[in-house]
């Protein structure tokens, strides 16, 4: 199992329960988290990501859609389960070992009327 994987299984896991902490604990202390499409961020640092997920905790698990790795970076395209059939954006792990040295999550702009 990639390290993207169980990342996406301990992110849903949290949103269903509000327990981010096994998810975090794939984070390096150095690790940075960033995010386009969104007035959010960056989060630079374990302390900085722990209190992103706690102050504004994500509403909705996802689903990847697609998955390519490029070297030491995990590329995932991903879907909220509330809206399955619309690619909401893609995540990028960078990792070193087994843990995530740094997370970009875009967003794709909602569709207009």
């Amino acid at each position: 199992m990639s390290l993207l994987t169980r990342h996406v299984e301990r992110f849903n896991a949290g949103v269903r329960s509000g327990d981010f902490g096994p998810m975090l604990e794939q984070f390096a202390d150095r690790a940075e988290m960033r995010f386009e499409g969104v007035p959010v961020g960056p989060f630079n640092g374990l302390d900085a990501i722990a209190r992103a997920y706690r102050d504004q905790p994500p509403d909705d698990e996802l689903d990847v859609v697609d998955l390519r790795r490029d070297g030491d970076t995990f590329v995932a395209g991903y879907a909220w389960r509330r809206e399955p059939d619309r690619r909401a954006g893609e995540l990028r792990l960078t990792v070193d070992g087994a843990l995530i040295t740094k997370l970009v999550v875009t967003f794709v702009p909602e569709p207009g009327p």
